[in-house]
């Protein structure tokens, strides 16, 4: 019975759904994950689960919203002069940009509406406020040197 722990790498599937039971993503659609526990690559409370599991083992854990991609701040979403953005591609309605914030920061922008004189963006992570759950299998497990 070998269960990993932190400094190990162990490889996952996972099916990622919101509150509400509506799935969202899954390993299906990109490979199985591989990640180091305690490497801060993957939310504490799926660590936690996996430090419990064998090969093979399954298990659901929900994280609230606050310990997951955070609450939704509407100061995040912005009015953005279209002279400011880049002529091409034209913006649309669901498309991620790249800007900074005033410290210099790298921040993701979800474009909500496009109108003739400004862009309505929206800086919250698309999951901001959401509860998740994952549906967690542990595929393998290579233990730290």
């Amino acid at each position: 019975m070998t269960t990993p722990s932190n400094g190990d790498t162990v490889t996952i599937d996972y099916v990622l759904k919101r509150g509400d039971g509506q799935e969202i993503g899954n390993t299906s659609e990109v490979g199985p994950q591989t990640v180091q526990l305690g490497a801060g690559q993957i939310f504490p409370a799926i660590e936690e689960a996996l430090t419990g599991m064998e090969v093979g083992d399954s298990q659901t854990v929900s994280i609230d919203s606050d310990n997951a991609f955070g609450p939704r701040r509407e100061e995040l979403v912005i009015d953005i002069p279209r002279a400011n953005l880049p002529a091409e591609p034209a913006p649309q309605p669901g498309m991620a940009m790249q800007a900074q914030t005033p410290e210099g920061q790298p921040m993701t922008l979800y474009i909500l509406e496009v109108g003739d004189e400004q862009v309505k963006a929206d800086g919250n992570h698309p999951l901001a406020g959401e509860d998740v759950t994952f549906d967690l299998t542990l595929r393998d497990i290579k233990q730290a040197a």
